[in-house]
């Protein structure tokens, strides 16, 4: 219907509506190649957590250790505040907070990173006590050899699908008594992979009641003697 209406003359001009479009795409410039960005760059100074403010101090976001007690460069966009580092490159991204009350985005990912390369110096760092309660209390159960690899572990298992996973992960293992690495890994394929979970098998009735066979290591020596 556009189409077949374009071809009627314009009102004015003594020429058809689709070749007065015509001229005007021959006319109208090349569009930019360079995208406009309309984002806004702002300095801010981090505290002992490489935490800062916006928003008159109503917005809390996080940075990373390596940025605290120091001044850093931010991108903030309609939906994101990108913190950058000295050289203007990503560290970590936020999902911009709006509304006048307090609220706060923290990205774990940087601490996890940070507390895992030195494992023994975890309660001490400052970052122990912005854990969740329950992964205070699971990293608490764990030996201090054990306590790197459930670090490391925090932080695949944030890579791959969030904080809140790997979080709902150490709480179910509170709930089963765990307290190693590999258990967080297993809990973890169990609630986060298409793996079904099987109901208890039930014993059949008649099953044999088997005594338990006793080693006798007499009968070997009689054997190695028979032998020589």
């Amino acid at each position: 219907m556009c189409e077949s209406d374009a071809r009627r003359d314009h009102y004015r001009h003594n020429k058809t509506i689709e070749e007065l479009f015509e001229e005007d795409k021959v006319n109208c410039h090349e569009l930019p190649k360079i995208t406009f960005d309309t984002s806004r760059i702002k300095s801010v100074i981090t505290n002992n957590w490489g935490k800062f403010y916006l928003n008159n101090r109503l917005h809390e976001y996080s940075s990373s250790p390596r940025h605290a007690n120091c001044r850093i460069n931010i991108k903030m966009t309609s939906d994101y505040v990108i913190v950058l580092d000295e050289n203007y490159r990503e560290v970590v991204s936020h999902k911009r907070l709006y509304g006048d009350y307090k609220q706060e985005s923290m990205e774990w990912l940087a601490y996890l990173k940070q507390i895992s390369v030195r494992p023994r110096a975890l309660k001490y760092s400052g970052i122990y006590d912005m854990l969740p309660d329950s992964m205070q209390q699971f990293l608490g159960r764990c030996s201090n050899t054990e306590i790197g690899k459930v670090l490391r572990v925090l932080v695949e298992l944030t890579e791959r699908t969030g904080f809140d996973s790997a979080l709902a992960t150490v709480d179910n293992a509170l709930c089963y008594g765990a307290s190693d690495a590999e258990s967080l890994k297993n809990l973890y394929r169990r609630l986060y992979t298409q793996v079904p979970e099987l109901p208890p098998m039930k014993p059949q009735l008649g099953i044999p009641d088997i005594s338990q066979m006793t080693a006798s290591l007499s009968e070997y020596d009689c054997l190695l003697k028979v032998r020589g």
